[in-house]
C-alpha cells in the first residue's frame, strides 16, 4: 500500500527573507508525519504530528505565531476529518490552547461535533489537552505588527496536513490563528468541514488555506474532491478547484490533495504557497515555497 503526507503552510505572499524558515517548517511537519506512518501509525496520528510542528513553529499562523484579532489577542480554529466513516471534529475561537489540532482529534475520537470559544476550552482542558496561558501564543513578529498597525505584507496563513496510511484511509486536518484585525470571534473556514478540509476513502482528503470567507462559499475543500471523479488527477482537481474559486467570488486561496491511490495535488492563487510532500516512491521529501 502507498503511503502519502502533504503539508502546506498557507497560501500567501513568501518574502525572500522567509524563503527558509517556510521550507524547514513545512520539511519538520512531513517527517513527523511520515515518521508516523512509516513505523505502523494511522494517517489521524501523522495528521495530528504534522500539523503540531507548524503549531508550535512561529512562521505560520497556527497555534504560536498566531494573527492577532482587533482585542490584540489570539483566537485559534482548527479541525480534522478521517476518510473511512467520515469521522470529524474541529474547535473555533479558542484562547489558551497551545494544540488545538489535538483538542479537534480528542472531539472526533469521542463525538463528531464541532465546539467554540469557552466550552471548547474547557473540554480542552478536562481532556487533558496542552492548555496555556493566552499571551503564550502570541509570538514577537505579530504583535509588533499589531502594535505599530502595521501593513502585513508576508504573514503566514492557515496551515494544513493530509494523510494517506498502510489502511488506506485518507484523514485531512487544517489549523489557524485566523486573520489579521479580526473581530473576537470570527471563524472562517479552517474549521468547517466542506469548506476547510473535507476526506472520503472513496475519493481523496483535501485541505485548504486562503481568505475564509471566499473559500466558505464555493465550498473549496469538498468542489475539489468531487473534482477527484473519473480518476482525475489531484493536481489537475485542486487547479479546477481553485479556478472555480477565481470564478465566482474575489480572493486569496490554496488547497492540497491526496486521492486513494497516494497521487499529490495542490494549487493556488495567492503570490506563493509553501507546501511539502512524500510518498512511498520518492527518495526524501519535496518542499516548495512556488510551483
Amino acid at each position: 500500500m502507498t503511503l502519502a503526507i502533504i503539508v502546506h503552510g498557507g497560501a500567501k505572499t513568501i518574502t525572500e527573507g522567509k524563503v527558509e524558515a517556510n521550507h524547514a517548517g513545512c520539511l519538520a511537519a512531513v517527517k513527523a508525519g511520515w515518521t508516523v506512518l512509516t513505523s505502523g501509525g494511522n494517517a489521524k496520528e501523522a495528521v495530528e504530528a504534522a500539523i503540531r510542528v507548524l503549531e508550535a513553529d512561529p512562521t505560520f499562523n497556527a497555534g504560536l505565531g498566531s494573527t492577532l484579532n482587533t482585542e490584540g489577542e489570539v483566537e485559534v480554529d482548527a479541525a480534522i476529518m478521517e476518510g473511512a466513516k467520515l469521522g470529524w471534529g474541529g474547535v473555533a475561537a479558542v484562547k489558551g490552547v497551545r494544540h488545538p489540532i489535538s483538542v479537534a482529534r480528542m472531539i472526533m475520537d469521542e463525538k463528531p461535533r464541532l465546539l467554540v470559544a469557552d466550552n471548547a476550552e474547557c473540554f480542552a482542558a478536562d481532556n487533558g489537552a496542552e492548555m496555556c496561558a493566552k499571551e503564550d501564543l502570541i509570538a514577537d513578529e505579530p504583535l509588533q505588527e499589531w502594535k505599530e498597525e502595521q501593513e502585513v505584507v508576508d504573514r503566514p496563513n492557515t496551515v494544513g496536513c493530509v494523510a494517506l496510511d498502510a489502511n488506506g484511509t485518507l484523514v485531512a486536518g487544517t489549523s489557524t490563528g485566523g486573520t489579521t484585525n479580526q473581530p473576537p470571534g470570527r471563524v472562517g473556514d479552517t474549521a468547517l468541514v466542506g469548506s476547510g478540509l473535507y476526506a472520503d476513502n472513496q475519493l481523496g482528503a483535501c485541505s485548504t488555506t486562503g481568505d475564509g470567507e471566499s473559500i466558505i462559499p464555493v465550498v473549496l475543500a469538498k468542489t475539489a474532491i468531487d473534482f477527484l471523479a473519473g480518476d482525475r488527477h489531484p493536481d489537475e482537481a485542486a487547479q479546477k478547484a481553485i479556478d472555480t474559486l477565481i470564478s465566482k467570488v474575489t480572493g486569496e486561496a490554496g488547497c492540497i490533495l491526496l486521492d486513494r491511490q497516494g497521487r499529490v495535488g495542490w494549487a493556488y492563487n495567492s503570490q506563493d504557497m509553501a507546501c511539502a510532500y512524500m510518498t512511498t516512491e520518492m527518495g526524501k521529501p519535496a518542499v516548495f515555497t512556488k510551483k
